[in-house]
């Protein structure tokens, strides 16, 4: 029997979770799920004959290290900011780790003695970032085989809603964490096209999207995440003049968020005063110029130059901005103070489905002809457990589990999913789960 401990027990757990349980008794595994709420982890747990419980505390370097080192793998579905505490515990034991969270410099440096320990640090197994890295790295060796040299990748991965329950103007819901939602974007992007570096800060980002058409889903924006420039090396792409890796948002979203960025209410550096006192037309009205005449609808427009009669202005209505309301919390910062606004409007209701879309566009030459290559994934969810988000998140982390467990992942050190030997076969199984990409390519003028 091999044991597998899960740390984290949330929401994006459920799935993975599912999927474990399923090839539990197969593969001989007893699954141990741990989280700090004890009576999550047992709910995940649910009675399955090879699953137990316990409450964990990261925090306590004991248990940690005790529970760590019964387990033959550790999955760490917990915040990002423990896993170098877990990865450590892990190399330390000589035990594998998985996780769907990006890698990070403190875990990358552990690489040389996981590989001494003959154990594997598997990062970045998930959705975005993980299948994005595992079907772009397919397609890429594929037009590399056959000798085609790639001069432009793009890649862009939302988590949206589904047609089905879009019914909002912003067609858009959280279906995932409202607080990296509200805080996505900040920093500066980092990207190259066409051979030239650039550089957006976050105050211009979200007016710098590009247009792009899914296949059967109409108009979306694609605006860049914060580094693209750090996957050339991952890729083994470094000198493309065009890499640019971003984020999916339907039509219209970017420049209704802009005027949130510009008024400032994303900041998240700063505790607000006298949110007690304040309704939302108050909060808003705290970011505008004083002038007791003019009506803060009026003042928003004229300083971000929006019309009143312009599909930005309804998004903005739509939400609740200028409600003589109480806002929803009494402490905290301009971006928590959106995001309870927000989680409001944008919570999903109990019978709506969530959508992931990612597409990858390459372009390459070959033979003196150049070829366009446009991959495009849609995975809608099945209902509020097993979301689109969750399946697309866990069950590359559960193939993963197997592939290791049973020696067919033989890799070792820090890893993340770009080699053919952890990619192959979870790109495999997940076709066969309705998981698989559609491609459309063409040749283009030269």
């Amino acid at each position: 029997m091999q044991n597998i401990l899960l740390l984290g027990a949330g929401r994006s757990a459920t799935s993975l979770i599912n999927y474990l349980k399923k090839n539990a008794e197969k593969e001989e595994w007893h699954i141990k799920i741990g989280d700090f709420d004890i009576n999550l982890a047992e709910e995940k747990a649910g009675g399955h004959p090879n699953t137990s419980f316990i409450q964990f505390d990261i925090l306590n370097e004991i248990q940690t290290k005790d529970e760590i080192a019964k387990a033959d793998l550790v999955i760490s579905m917990l915040p990002a900011r423990f896993h170098p505490k877990v990865a450590t515990a892990c190399v330390d034991l000589g035990k594998h780790m998985v996780t769907a969270s990006y890698n990070s410099p403190e875990v990358n440096d552990l690489s040389d003695i996981a590989k001494s320990k003959n154990t594997l640090i598997l990062m970045e197994c998930g959705l975005d970032p993980g299948i994005d890295h595992m079907t772009a790295m397919e397609a890429m060796n594929s037009i590399r085989k056959k000798g085609g040299k790639l001069t432009s990748f793009k890649s862009y991965t939302g988590g949206l809603v589904s047609p089905e329950s879009d019914n909002n103007p912003w067609h858009y819901k959280f279906t995932w964490n409202p607080r990296n939602v509200v805080l996505a974007g900040q920093g500066t992007a980092r990207f190259i096209r066409n051979g030239r570096y650039k550089y957006i800060p976050y105050h211009k980002l979200f007016s710098r999207y590009e247009k792009i058409e899914v296949a059967e889903l109409g108009d979306f924006e694609g605006y860049p995440n914060r580094d693209s420039l750090a996957y050339r090396k991952v890729y083994g792409i470094e000198e493309i003049p065009t890499l640019i890796r971003g984020t999916f948002r339907k039509a219209g979203f970017c420049d209704a968020w802009d005027v949130f960025v510009q008024l400032g209410v994303t900041d998240d550096t700063y505790k607000m005063e006298g949110l007690e006192e304040m309704t939302k037309r108050d909060f808003i009205n705290a970011f505008l110029k004083y002038d007791k005449s003019t009506a803060v609808e009026d003042k928003l427009c004229e300083s971000l130059h929006i019309k009143k009669d312009s599909d930005v202005f309804k998004r903005l209505e739509w939400m609740g901005i200028f409600e003589d309301k109480q806002v929803p919390i009494t402490e905290g910062s301009p971006a928590q103070v959106m995001q309870a606004i927000m989680e409001e409007k944008m919570s999903l209701d109990p019978d709506d489905k969530d959508m992931i879309v990612m597409q990858h566009q390459f372009e390459y030459e070959l033979d003196g002809k150049k070829y366009q290559l446009d991959s495009s994934i849609v995975s809608i969810g099945d209902d509020q457990k097993e979301t689109a988000m969750s399946k697309t998140v866990g069950w590359p982390l559960g193939i993963a589990i197997k592939n290791i467990l049973n020696g067919n992942i033989k890799l070792r050190g820090v890893q993340v999913p770009i080699k053919e030997e952890i990619y192959a076969p979870i790109l495999e199984e997940l076709h066969g789960m309705g998981v698989s990409f559609n491609e459309n390519e063409r040749e283009i003028d030269s």
